[in-house]
Parts: C-alpha cells; structure tokens; sequence
C-alpha cells in the first residue's frame, strides 16, 4: 500500500533530482523508495546500483558532472599494475 510522504528539501538538490530521474525514465518517488528501501534492508543488494548523484545526496560529498570513472578507474589500474 503506498502512503503519501511531503519532504523539505533544498530547492536545487529537488531540480537535479527530478532532472536525474527524468533521464533514468524512473519517478523520484521510485528513487527515493529505492533508496530508503536500501537503507532499511537487511541484505545488501539493492534492485539496482544506486547512482553517485544519489550516494552524494546522502553522505553531502559533491560529485563532478563531468566525472569519468572509467578513465580514472582505468588511470588508477595502469598505475597499479606497472
């Protein structure tokens, strides 16, 4: 059964939400439920990996817009394996 929830959230965090759901083609309400509900689970796997956008809501690191983790990934493993 699914109940009403009203949130305050800074104006800003709210529009790139809506913006990052809008490309998932998911609602925020599914994400934030997703969210919560990877939270409050007792296992550790989710539905669906929680995007660093998401993660940064809920620890306040910022994340670059135009961060690219395979390159750093890959940086990082060129370096190691050396």
């Amino acid at each position: 059964m699914d109940t009403k929830l009203t949130l305050k959230l800074n104006q800003q965090i709210i529009e790139k939400a809506k913006e990052y759901a809008s490309d998932k083609k998911l609602s925020l309400s599914r994400i934030v439920e997703a969210y919560l509900q990877s939270l409050t689970s007792e296992k550790n796997e989710a539905d669906f990996e929680i995007s660093p956008f998401v993660k940064s809501i809920a620890t306040g690191i910022s994340i670059p817009t135009d961060l690219d983790y395979k390159e750093g990934y890959s940086d990082y493993l060129m370096e190691k394996y050396k």
